[in-house]
């Protein structure tokens, strides 16, 4: 019997153990799963056979090392911080390692010592990154195959609500870590290549430059640029491309009422404000605001956004920015984690609410003296705040990338992503059986 081991059982968990419990008689596997609340491992596993629930502090290698020398895989489903530590006793006592998290300059830095410690550390598995580098690789190679140039890609993903659950004037739930949602964009400029010309997005016009496109019969979407497009190239093997430009989608006006935050200066994460914990959502507003004696919260907020960005008013309303019935009373707290504080229970999945991931890729390409587009789009619906299209998404490649490192159809070593075509064919083909398809449409330009 094989042992796989999980760290972390939160949010993206959920349909990666559900895969890998119904799969574990056939396949000969026990499954330890390890997380700082084991209640919710306990009724995630609900008394399966094959499955044990674990108490110990996965963050401290000391606890960690023991049972991931006793495992034959270990996927760790932890905050990305964490990786490269667990990757470093994975690569000491030789044990396979499964993240869907993007390969940091520290993990790739672990290369060689994998290969020589004989194991593979898969990266970037997940849905973002991870499904779109398998099916954009599959669109790339067929292009290369029949003898293309690939002239431009441009490629958007974003974890949003499904119709039927959208009650949110937003049009957004959490179905990630809310703080990734709070911090999304900081740091440098988004990068990316636009016409063999080198494009810059501040962290302040982010929210601003949008692409709006349709997918029927979902409706319209917002996308917004990833910090760095150019890093793609050389992983998809397509280097000196003039175009190349990776997003985030939102539905139209979220974009412009983040933006709004972004302007007064309430997602910052570099400093904490004084009193924190004595502010009210009202009174954490009004920090940012001009002092006008007689001029109520709201109608100051109303000059902010002025006659152009009024109709978004009801928007962070809806969010309870303007309540003075209660404080955060949280010491020494940043703006982003006030706003965070805020909206956690506001954007919060409910029972039986729906999440959906939607994926869209364009490829433009030469081929005998004609101009080619292929667009490729993916909308998974999730079945319950539990099972979410993120859970599947992310879960699945996973879990199915974890069948085939242990049956050793998976023949890499060291720090990779799965771009190899003996990787992402049978995965892709795989989560067909689970809806996870893509539409492909080819067109020529004119």
């Amino acid at each position: 019997m094989k042992t796989i081991l999980i760290l972390g059982a939160g949010m993206s968990a959920s349909s990666l153990i559900r895969y890998l419990l119904a799969h574990s008689e056939a396949e000969n596997w026990h499954v330890k799963i390890v997380d700082q609340n084991i209640d919710l491992v306990k009724k995630k596993i609900d008394g399966h056979p094959n499955a044990e629930a674990l108490s110990f502090n996965a963050l401290d290698s000391k606890e960690r090392k023991p049972a991931i020398a006793h495992a034959d895989l270990v996927i760790s489903m932890l905050p990305a911080i964490y990786h490269v530590e667990v990757a470093k006793d994975c690569i000491e006592v030789r044990t396979d390692l499964i993240t869907p998290s993007y390969i940091s300059t520290e993990m790739r830095a672990l290369n060689q010592e994998a290969i020589e410690a004989g194991i593979v550390i898969m990266n970037e598995i997940g849905v973002d990154p991870g499904i779109d580098h398998m099916s954009a690789m599959k669109v790339i190679d067929h292009i290369k195959a029949i003898g293309g140039t690939l002239t431009s890609f441009r490629s958007f993903c974003g974890g949003l609500l499904a119709p039927e659950s959208d009650n949110n004037p937003w049009h957004y739930k959490f179905t990630w870590n809310p703080r990734n949602v709070i911090v999304a964009g900081q740091g440098p400029a988004a990068l990316y290549m636009d016409n063999n010309e080198y494009k810059y997005i501040p962290y302040s016009q982010l929210f601003k430059k949008l692409d709006r496109f349709e997918i029927p019969p979902y409706g319209k979407f917002d996308g917004y640029a990833n910090r760095n497009s150019l890093i793609y190239a050389s992983t998809y093997g397509i280097e000196g491309i003039p175009t190349i430009y990776r997003g985030t989608l939102r539905r139209p006006n979220y974009c412009q009422g983040w933006d709004v935050f972004i302007q007064l200066g309430m997602t910052d994460d570099s400093y904490a404000m004084t009193n924190s914990e004595t502010l009210t959502p009202r009174s954490f507003l009004n920090a940012f605001l001009p002092y006008e004696l007689h001029t109520p919260v709201e109608d100051k907020f109303k000059k902010v956004l002025g006659e152009e960005n009024a109709y978004l008013f009801d928007q962070f309303e809806s969010m309870g920015i303007f309540d003075d019935s209660y404080t955060y009373g949280i010491e020494n707290a940043s703006p982003a984690k006030l706003l965070q504080q805020l909206l956690e229970p506001k954007w919060k999945l409910e029972p039986g609410d729906k999440d959906m991931l939607v994926m869209y890729h364009e490829f433009e390409y030469q081929i005998n003296h004609e101009q080619k587009k292929i667009t490729s789009s993916l909308v998974s619906l999730g079945v319950d705040e539990v099972y979410t299209a993120m859970s599947n998404t992310v879960g699945l490649p996973v879990a199915i990338a974890a069948k085939l490192i242990l049956a050793g159809e998976i023949q890499e070593k060291g720090v990779t992503l799965p771009v190899n075509k003996k990787v992402y064919e049978p995965i892709l083909k795989e989560l067909e059986s689970f809806g996870i398809i893509f539409e492909e449409k080819e067109q020529t330009i004119k």
